[in-house]
């Protein structure tokens, strides 16, 4: 039963330098035609996945901030009448931190959002502009300001380990992040994929990317700076407050239940994977014709499932509950987990194991992928 709702708003009303789909970006949108079409995706889910009231409901995408809040309003009215909504529910709106949209935050608190999460990235302008940001510094920081006046929590992300950052650089820029006094951050480092524009100016010579000795002091410097804060990691890349974890987020890390609606949107229910036409044109065309805009639904069998839950379990500093997914998925504890590996890697300071629950220690964070590879048997990843 699905405890979690993500709703994908595809589109972003300006030209925006992380669409990596032309037609997401638009002049203008029928908001009407896009409600009735969500609604109708919404009921699906609930009449798939509905049963219990939903803990937590996520606005994400391209530009959810830009979304009408009498849109957010009806949706969320929908969804109370579908599935309920548990006492305390976190309802979180993705925004980009411009002052077009910072202007709808009050109407947006009205609408029912109590969660904001900021994609600030940098607190100054040159590294904004080298990022494709469209926001300034000092619109960003306004734009923080306005969304803690109407939500009872924000959380905002910023990117580290950037060329030529030093980590005298980035605890300045930390420290003052933390002083906005925001109980929740999302601190990535700076990674070059293959195929993006970052990987194009690697390779013409227009940058080099912060060496990986480097790029670990700065990671660990993170922990310390945000631990003595009272902001300590709960996952490799996020940080907050006792009680202001992102409940949203930890669904997907403690492999529960999600439904996701709207183009592109992916959900997990039941054990079967869901994902929705990610063209928006292609989703709408899909709702219209069969009142859901799912594009593939695929059955998940246990052992990849099983692979999925330790894959993202183990990126939270609680672990996993061994004896819980081994009966779950009708798995033995060492087909979820080699356990020769495990005991090396415990000597060696990087994973810790309890009555119950295996982890990733603290040391063994920066090395988690490596980490991963080595304790999740290779059987089970390639189920």
């Amino acid at each position: 039963m699905a405890r979690a709702l993500y709703i994908h708003w595809p589109f972003c009303l300006a030209k925006c330098p992380y669409c990596d789909f032309n037609s997401h970006v638009r002049d203008s949108v029928d908001f009407s035609v896009w409600q009735q079409a969500l609604l109708a995706d919404m009921r699906h889910e609930a009449q798939a996945a509905g049963g219990e009231p939903l803990d937590s409901v996520f606005f994400g995408g391209g530009t959810p901030s830009l979304m009408p809040p009498a849109l957010v309003a009806a949706l969320l009215d929908e969804a109370e009448k579908l599935w309920g909504f548990a006492p305390g529910i976190e309802i979180t709106l993705e925004g980009n931190p411009s002052s077009v949209e910072a202007t709808s935050y009050s109407d947006l608190a009205k609408a029912g959002i109590n969660r904001a999460s900021l994609g600030l990235q940098a607190l100054d302008n040159s590294t904004l502009q080298f990022l494709g940001r469209l926001h300034d510094a000092d619109e960003g920081l306004k734009a923080l300001e306005i969304a803690q006046q109407h939500f009872g929590r924000v959380s905002f992300d910023l990117i580290y380990a950037r060329p030529g950052q030093s980590a005298a650089d980035w605890q300045a820029e930390l420290t003052r992040a933390l002083g906005f006094g925001t109980g929740h951050l999302s601190l990535y480092q700076l990674t070059i994929e293959p195929g993006t524009k970052f990987a194009t100016m690697v390779r013409q010579g227009e940058f080099a990317p912060l060496d990986d000795d480097a790029a670990a002091d700065l990671y660990a410097l993170t922990r310390e700076i945000t631990a003595a804060a009272g902001l300590p990691a709960y996952e490799i890349s996020n940080h907050a407050r006792a009680g202001e974890e992102s409940r949203h987020n930890l669904t997907y890390w403690r492999y529960q239940d999600y439904s996701g609606i709207g183009p592109g949107a992916h959900g997990r229910r039941g054990g079967v994977a869901t994902v929705r036409h990610r063209k928006p044109e292609n989703w709408l065309a899909a709702v219209a014709g069969k009142a859901n805009g799912i594009a593939e639904e695929r059955a998940l069998d246990q052992r990849e499932q099983a692979s999925e839950a330790m894959l993202m379990g183990l990126r939270l500093r609680e672990g996993v509950d061994l004896a819980a997914l081994s009966a779950r998925f009708a798995l033995g504890r060492d087909a979820l987990c080699n356990p020769a590996k495990l005991a090396f890697y415990i000597g060696q300071g990087l994973t810790w194991q309890s009555a119950r629950r295996i982890g990733v220690s603290e040391n063994g964070m920066p090395l988690l992928d490596a980490l991963l590879a080595e304790l999740v048997p290779e059987s089970l990843i390639k189920a």
